[in-house]
């Protein structure tokens, strides 16, 4: 029996008890068998159930913070055994630039979201969205929105050409979000997925159920699923449509997202003319991305776009930094910078999509769809029938408008070029390609860029404007960022993925809750105005800067005494600031501003003055005032008025890498009419535990 790709399924490492109608994969380069994969007799419906009971409750127990620092511990695992991986990568095609794009870009995403994880979310397990909504004109019946976890499982299909980097971009925002994943690479390439997932299985990191590997095909996965689950597809937009259209997403409720091909542009601005950086930076780039990872990126440029009268040049330059700087050939060998496709069946079809541009007005003028001569493993020259090669090409389109170039992609190192007369048919040549994932454009000209923009960001997931100030920091038009939405309108699938904390939200679903101050307290872990709060004057407590954070409680609370504002105090201010604006200065000009009744104070003055009321100086487990937040002034303090604070544990959030945590305060500033005065939030630092006395 012929050894199989093994998945890994409800805890353990599977494989199909026969070998019949198992699918042969091959090195790309030489042809050699490196796999054989199949699913026959496979568990889907067990695996899913596993997901949702044990994968459910594992995560569950875990707060977001909890979850970003095993993200990171992940990361560190992979780093340990990434050159594992690289070796592994080469025999998909991939060159050693290649496989870092795949696999540390992966691996970024990873250390990515476990920063913004701590950074933005809460070390809590509901993500409160907006402000408050007050429903009630005493205060006493509330709204907010609020994110909880999906109860399902998140089902990850990925395209061929990259196989860690696709895997961890969904994998990451699902786990911190607190969702199941059950990830299903695709085929040509599974066998990389396979060990990428076998050493996060192996660190021993994952929480039960967490993430899944299917290495093969999925029979009856979408009659499986179920309201609560979602599913996130890259691939072709044929295939993304025929599994939107399944009962289990129509009217099943299964979340269904797709990043499909598109056929993204980039564009040479009107100023950026043969000599110019952005020219140098225009071509630079269509070449990297003509040529990266063998041109088989959904976000390559498969139009580039250029004035007319640019044309040539663009080809010229074109053509002598393909002659400069791409070896084709096996990416083990030495000096190779472009490798193979994933397949020979990949290579086939991208030969037969270039026969239909040809067929369309494409004049082939850079490359050949002749088999290459490449360079071997053993350094030698010479064609490689069973290899997966195909030269770097450029079409030239004279009729822009032609229907194949805007409708065609050919998935491989092939781009067209098509000249333009104005602005205005730039941007609406991008709009042709129905919907893309990316258009960049170099231009130093704001105005061109503005126009552009104007014209077809509508038609774009990302627009990436190249010039000489960024050309050197810019990590260009083909590369996804975990902080930036990653999707696109119409044929590139309608979907976004990553795009921060954006990407997290869509593994949770928003509901509206509505209560009393003290309920909605409950429900978020945030103090509301009005809900239970302990004056520690009134209990006899301690002052809640003398509790350490497993001491402090939401609501705890400083309720000051007051302190009468005089014209002194004012001047003295403004004298030792600098600030003098008139409405602390002049009387008359003062009572002329409809803001004010005469001279009031600085309301830096009232909120230095709050902290002295509010503060217990001696040294403790506050151990330092990190920021000060939103900020409003609501009613002027004149000469003779008090002021007075009242100062609330509003939100703790212990760090979960740290002794000590951060401290959210509601402050309300108050007059001796009971006016508020001011509101913000104080931000402080305190310990976890108090420290040992001397």
């Amino acid at each position: 029996m012929t050894e199989i790709l093994p998945s890994y399924l409800q805890g353990a490492w599977w494989t199909p008890g026969t070998d019949t109608d198992a699918a042969e994969v091959r090195d790309a380069s030489t042809g050699r068998v490196v796999a054989h994969v199949s699913t026959e007799g496979i568990d889907l419906e067990g695996a899913l159930t596993y997901a949702r009971r044990a994968g459910q409750a594992s995560l569950g127990e875990l707060t977001f913070h909890q979850r970003a620092v095993l993200l990171k511990q992940l990361a560190l695992a992979l780093t340990a055994r990434k050159e594992e991986l690289y070796e592994i990568s080469s025999r998909t095609g991939a060159t050693r630039q290649d496989s870092w794009v795949d696999i540390d870009g992966g691996i970024g995403v990873l250390f990515a979201y476990s920063s913004k994880g701590r950074r933005e979310l809460p070390n809590a397990k509901v993500y409160v969205d907006g402000g408050i909504e007050n429903l009630s004109k005493d205060g006493s019946f509330l709204g907010r929105h609020i994110y909880t976890r999906l109860p399902g499982v998140a089902v990850q299909i990925n395209a061929f050409n990259f196989p860690v980097w696709g895997a961890l971009e969904k994998f990451a925002p699902a786990f911190l979000a607190g969702v199941p994943t059950v990830v299903k690479p695709a085929t040509p390439t599974g066998y990389l997925a396979e060990a990428m997932v076998r050493i996060m299985v192996e660190s021993e990191l994952l929480p039960e159920g967490s993430l899944q590997l299917v290495s093969g095909g999925v029979p009856g996965l979408f009659e499986a699923l179920r309201l609560g689950d979602l599913v996130a597809f890259t691939g072709s937009a044929s295939t993304a449509e025929r599994l939107r259209a399944h009962d289990a997403v129509q009217t099943g409720g299964v979340r269904f997202t797709s990043e499909t091909d598109s056929i993204n542009a980039s564009i040479l601005g009107t100023d950026a003319v043969s000599g110019t950086p952005e020219f140098d930076a225009y071509v630079r780039q269509l070449v990297a991305e003509m040529t990266t990872k063998a041109g088989q990126k959904c976000t390559a440029i498969r139009r580039a776009i250029v004035p007319a009268e640019a044309v040539d040049d663009v080809i010229r330059a074109v053509q002598a930094r393909l002659s400069e700087r791409v070896v084709l050939g096996d990416p083990r060998a030495e000096g190779v910078t472009m490798g193979p496709l994933a397949s020979t069946a990949q290579r086939d079809e991208v030969l037969r999509q270039v026969s239909r541009l040809q067929e369309g007005g494409g004049e082939l003028v850079v490359g050949s769809t002749d088999a290459p001569d490449v360079r071997h493993d053993d350094g030698s020259e010479g064609p490689a029938p069973d290899g997966a090669f195909v030269a770097p090409m450029l079409l030239r389109f004279t009729d822009p408008e032609s229907a194949a170039v805007n409708e065609i992609e050919a998935f491989g190192p092939v781009s067209s070029i098509l000249g333009y007369r104005t602005l205005d048919e730039a941007s609406a040549l991008v709009a042709r390609g129905g919907g893309s994932l990316v258009t960049s454009v170099a231009t130093h000209d704001p105005e061109v860029a503005v126009a552009l923009t104007t014209g077809m960001a509508a038609y774009n997931g990302r627009v990436l404007f190249l010039d000489r100030d960024d050309a050197r920091s810019s990590t260009g038009h083909g590369s996804p960022l975990p902080n930036l939405v990653h999707g696109g309108p119409g044929r590139a699938g309608g979907g976004e993925e990553l795009g921060g904390i954006r990407a997290v939200l869509h593994h949770m679903q928003r509901t509206a809750v509505q209560g009393s101050p003290t309920m909605m307290t409950a429900l978020t872990g945030v103090w509301h105005q009005g809900a239970d709060a302990r004056p520690y004057q009134e209990s006899g407590g301690i002052h809640p800067f003398r509790k350490s954070l497993a001491e402090l409680s939401i609501g705890d609370q400083v309720v000051s005494g007051s302190r009468t504002v005089t014209l002194d105090d004012i001047e003295t201010f403004a004298a030792f600031t600098g600030d003098t604006f008139y409405a602390h200065m002049d009387e008359t000009s003062a009572a002329a501003n409809p803001f004010f009744p005469g001279r009031v104070a600085h309301g830096y003055l009232l909120v230095s003055w709050a902290a002295g009321l509010f503060v217990d100086p001696a040294p403790g487990p506050v151990l330092a005032n990190s920021g000060l937040e939103n900020l409003r002034f609501v009613t002027p303090v004149s000469p003779g008025d008090e002021i007075r604070v009242e100062l609330t544990a509003k939100q703790i959030t212990p760090r979960e890498t740290d002794e000590y945590g951060e401290v959210r305060w509601d402050s309300v500033l108050k007059n001796q009419r009971d006016e508020i005065v001011a509101t913000y939030d104080v931000l402080t630092l305190v310990a976890k535990q108090q420290a040992e006395a001397a």
